[in-house]
């Protein structure tokens, strides 16, 4: 099996989709490898929907969306940063977005003017500190190699920092058995009790929601539409049910139904 994944090699996406496949290959953004996965380009992708401290990944969440596409896994690995630099006296520290924003307070205690650039990935980062004496990249601390000093470790604002990552493949491969299920609602309406109706329709059936998020439709202003993670799977009665509601009450609009899957935790 092939994973596309972002890239360049070392980002905590690439040692997640380690645990998928054996040949790894890259892209520079989520979309790209949703893009290719529903092309039929790759058989899976891996993509972060989710970081204990910055929340939902805004990106992936349009990507599922905008693309017919199925999740088949879901893999939490826990998130270490450390600072690394060619040496101890550098302007600026680069990095993914969301790295620097868990490591935004330590960043402001220990190098209040140093200036932060927001790069592709983590591993993009480290390569700009191999370039330029002048950065200092945040990422793993194996990704220091032989020419980068580790300047600090686990420098993230929290210790339980840690990411979701879904297992994205092509619509075909989608399935009902799983502990989770993921769908996305776009109602195409806008009443009073509209959100409510939908959230009963889980509640109604004793169906956990461990996620809810609402993005903007980009038909119009004001316009959402709805992700939903569900402790439950798709074979089980109570949850085709609760589908089935969800897609009545959306019947001016769509249901796309990712498909179940289970959970893996990687440590290394």
């Amino acid at each position: 099996m092939n994973a596309v994944t972002l890239g360049p090699a070392g980002t905590y996406s690439h040692r997640a989709a380690r645990a998928v496949a054996a040949e790894v290959s890259f892209r520079e953004s989520v979309t790209a490898i949703v893009d290719a996965v529903a092309a039929g380009e790759f058989e899976r992708g891996v993509v972060p929907i989710e970081n204990s401290i910055e929340g939902s990944v805004t990106e992936s969440l349009d990507a599922l969306a905008n693309h017919d596409v199925a999740v088949t896994r879901e893999v939490v690995t826990p998130i270490r940063h450390a600072l690394l630099a060619q040496g101890s006296e550098f302007d600026v520290v680069a990095s993914h977005s969301q790295a620097l924003a868990q490591c935004r307070n330590w960043l402001e205690a220990n190098y209040p003017s140093a200036g932060l650039e927001a790069v592709a990935s983590t591993a993009r980062g480290v390569e700009r500190a191999r370039e330029d004496a002048r950065v200092a990249g945040i990422g793993h601390p194996d990704n220091a190699g032989d020419d980068l000093e580790i300047l600090a470790e686990d420098i993230q604002d929290r210790t339980s920092n840690a990411t979701r990552f879904l297992v994205v493949a092509p619509e075909s491969a989608k399935s009902d058995a799983g502990g989770k299920t993921t769908l996305i609602v776009y109602p195409n309406a806008n009443y009073p009790g509209l959100l409510l109706e939908l959230l009963e329709a889980f509640a109604d059936r004793n169906l956990n929601l461990s996620r809810i998020e609402s993005r903007p439709s980009g038909e119009r202003l004001g316009d959402y539409l709805f992700h939903f993670d569900v402790d439950a799977g798709l074979y089980e009665e109570h949850m085709a049910k609760a589908v089935g509601d969800i897609e009545a009450i959306a019947d001016k609009g769509w249901v796309k139904v990712l498909g179940s899957y289970d959970t893996e935790h990687v440590l290394e």
